[in-house]
């Protein structure tokens, strides 16, 4: 039996709660402890009820990989499915998810130094200084992403720096983690709705504390110059704390930069034509799809 992708927290959710499932959290940055606001992880009461993997799994200056995301999701997947249950992989990085269930390139272990210095030049020269180092060494690589990709142009940096090749010449090799029998399904929103969606979603963040959530990890030694403090909304507000943004400027930017994102997202797993799309009030539908499937793969 194999695992099943649907995206949404409050969807996911409501499946489980019909059926023998249990999540696999997908998403890149609620693998990272104390990173909960910005995050949109699930409630409390909601992983206490149905179990959650990959979850505040690692502190925040852990640079953590596609391929750590692989292997910990392939453990997690079996232990589940030794209880008779099924994996729910839920979450928006596509990346983590074609990884897992398209193949994942082997590639060796690139050492703390490596990545701390790519770290610090993104802080010193820029994105822009750094992706054109990477259009130099591996342009194969640099064509497939976006310009303003920092995880996967400071990744094909350390890999080149690492190993002495161009990330894109690992691909040919590639190992798989998913099984064959998987159900893909898809929410989507028309785009008025998800601009409305996502700007909600921000001012509740606002509300909730999202500065002072920064300020805290910061206090704890979380500089903004690590991985996990650069993603969307962290990176907004570490700018707004060092006094280059006012608060007005600064959350119209994340609603902005949320937007560009959730747009990404979609252009990224619409291109896998095994996907059902669903809007997500549709949960009867979605539930109904699921037990059609269970049954057909149980039989």
């Amino acid at each position: 039996m194999g695992p099943t992708a649907v995206g949404k927290t409050g969807v996911s959710m409501a499946v489980a709660d019909d059926g023998p499932y249990e999540i696999i959290s997908a998403d890149s940055i609620q693998v990272y402890k104390y990173l909960d606001i910005g995050s949109g992880k699930p409630p409390q009461a909601d992983r206490e009820r149905v179990r959650h993997y990959l979850i505040d799994r690692v502190e925040p200056d852990v640079s953590f990989t596609a391929g750590d995301f692989c292997r910990e999701a392939a453990s997690a997947a079996e232990e589940i499915a030794s209880r008779g249950a099924v994996p729910l992989i839920v979450g928006g990085t596509g990346l983590y998810i074609d990884s897992f269930f398209q193949g994942l390139s082997e590639i060796p272990e690139i050492s703390p130094e490596v990545r701390e210095r790519v770290r610090e030049e993104l802080a010193e020269r820029g994105l822009e200084s750094l992706r054109e180092e990477l259009m130099r060494i591996d342009p194969v690589l640099g064509d497939r992403i976006h310009a303003n990709d920092t995880q996967r142009i400071t990744r094909g940096l350390e890999v080149y720096r690492g190993t002495g090749r161009p990330l894109s010449s690992f691909y040919d090799s590639k190992r798989r983690y998913g099984s064959g029998n998987t159900l893909y399904i898809g929410l989507y929103e028309d785009r008025s709705v998800s601009r409305e969606r996502i700007e909600q979603r921000v001012d509740r963040m606002m509300e909730q504390g999202f500065v002072d959530e920064v300020r805290s990890l910061r206090e704890r030694g979380f500089g903004p110059g690590l991985k996990s403090m650069m993603s969307i909304g962290y990176a907004e507000i570490n700018e707004y704390i060092d006094g280059r943004m006012d608060l007005g400027k600064t959350v119209e930017t994340i609603k902005d930069v949320t937007r560009k994102y959730a747009k990404r997202q979609m252009t990224w797993f619409r291109k896998n034509k095994r996907v059902i799309w669903f809007r997500p009030d549709e949960l009867d539908a979605i539930r109904d799809l699921m037990r059609r499937w269970m049954g057909s793969v149980v039989q």
